[in-house]
């Protein structure tokens, strides 16, 4: 069973950094395309970050410079570490993989950057 889990998600101060967890278990993370979405309420759900099969990534600029994504093969995690915090950052966030034309997406983990 194909599954994404997300997890890392919490309340942080603006400046602040924090790393969430993409879990993944049916399939193996490395040979695919791996992103991390974002969503507000009433937003539509938006693409910030990505890393391919090879390692490559790439960001929305919004985040470039602050967040980096990243892979553990041997635990078939992708990460998104997120540095230099600011409240509009505060989403729901989202790992998605695309398998046999198909989208599979996470639960989601709520992040808030308040004071």
């Amino acid at each position: 069973q194909v599954q994404l889990v997300e997890s890392g998600g919490d309340l942080v101060q603006p400046g602040g950094s924090l790393r969430l967890s993409c879990a993944a278990s049916g399939f193996t993370l490395s040979g695919h395309y791996v992103h991390w979405y974002r969503q507000t309420p009433g937003k539509q759900r938006d693409m910030v970050a990505s890393i391919t099969y090879g390692g490559s990534t790439n960001y929305a600029d919004s985040v470039k410079g602050r967040f980096t994504i990243s892979r553990d093969n041997v635990k078939n995690t992708v990460y998104l570490q997120m540095n230099s915090l600011k409240p509009e950052d505060t989403a729901v966030y989202y790992c998605n993989v695309n398998l046999w034309n198909r989208e599979y997406w996470g639960q989601g983990t709520q992040v808030t950057v308040s004071s």
